[in-house]
């Protein structure tokens, strides 16, 4: 996958951006590192009980079935339905807590994935709104708040077959790192809140109690809104400890399809284009872009209750916050990382 960056110099701190350096387009793929191999045999029952995400939970008499390959060919032939993998993992000394990835290839038909009993995503949906995604290949961002600092962790994952072959199918099955990313200081990936429509309240104090819940980084179309287009918002919130005390700091929103407005606390602190035809039509490019918005000073509470507000129009194909880093960065170490950008290009 082939991905571009447009880097410009910072003008207001209410503007977009990640575009900190009048560079031309920089083109370079993300560089997955492979951490650890997760192919072989994996924990695996038929039928379906919430209790099994949990960690905690005896697998002991379960049985054992090659990972990537169907069930029907692992003494489960002509089963439909629901069942469950499970894997417990222990990652090799010093791992990067940041910046890490699952891959789970290519699933028939559905899937809900679990670390450590976090949900970390979901391709396609279940019944009653049943939905395949059985062409799709999961790639799902580990937020590392679930993460141990000693490095065992517990994957669940959770399929329905609606029929022929099941399971984890094929493809590659790994915990891989992606080394050309921003490592963002407080990380926010994971279970956001989301509706469809635009939310007429942007405050800290806006009720989102009602939302779905939706995995960021990740499609909206992935997560039960196929073939939704138009305007959808998402919500987070979350609190800080003095993790930015005398600090400019930077929101990292990852890559947005197609355009975004976002609001911290109830303040507009950027957007990459007024919502309309005319400015999707001149900026078919932007869902290629990474979003770094700086937040200007007083607008973050650092040491109590934050809430992000982001609506996002898409007009065509996929939509929604779909990937990269997610999270808060200082300012220093933002401009750091692009700096060795540019000169890893020079």
């Amino acid at each position: 996958m082939i991905i571009r960056y447009k880097h410009t110099i910072k003008t207001h701190l209410t503007i977009l951006l990640v575009l900190l350096f009048s560079l031309p387009y920089i083109t370079y793929s993300q560089d997955f590192h492979k951490l650890m191999d997760l192919e072989g045999y994996w924990k695996f029952s038929i039928g379906d009980n919430s209790d099994w995400s949990d960690p905690n939970y005896d697998d002991s008499h379960w049985e054992k079935i090659k990972v990537p390959n169907s069930w029907e060919e692992q003494g489960f032939h002509g089963y439909d339905g629901y069942a469950w993998y499970r894997k417990k993992v222990k990652l090799p000394e010093n791992h990067a807590k940041s910046s890490m990835y699952l891959k789970l290839g290519y699933i028939d038909d559905v899937d809900k994935v679990f670390i450590n009993g976090t949900k970390i995503g979901q391709t396609g949906m279940f019944p009653p709104q049943y939905t395949t995604a059985y062409n799709a290949n999961r790639i799902y961002a580990i937020p590392s708040k679930i993460v141990s600092d000693d490095g065992f962790f517990t994957i669940a994952v959770k399929v329905f077959d609606e029929g022929r072959e099941g399971g984890i199918i094929h493809g590659d099955i790994a915990i891989v790192v992606d080394q050309s990313s921003i490592i963002p200081d407080f990380d926010l990936q994971g279970e956001w809140k989301f509706q469809t429509g635009d939310c007429k309240d942007i405050s800290s104090d806006i009720d989102y109690n009602t939302w779905d819940n939706i995995i960021v980084p990740g499609t909206w179309e992935d997560q039960g809104y196929k073939d939704y287009d138009g305007i959808a918002c998402y919500a987070l919130e979350f609190n800080l400890e003095d993790e930015f005390i005398d600090q400019s700091v930077v929101l990292l929103l990852g890559k947005v399809d197609d355009l975004d407005m976002v609001f911290i606390n109830g303040t507009l602190i950027g957007q990459s284009g007024k919502f309309n035809e005319e400015t999707f039509s001149s900026r078919r490019d932007m869902y290629k872009q990474l979003r770094g918005y700086y937040i200007p000073e007083g607008v973050l509470n650092n040491n109590g209750k934050n809430v992000i507000i982001v609506k996002v129009l898409d007009l065509l194909g996929f939509g929604g916050i779909y990937e990269g880093s997610v999270g808060l960065i200082s300012q220093k170490n933002y401009i750091k990382h692009w700096k060795n950008i540019r000169n890893s290009i020079r």
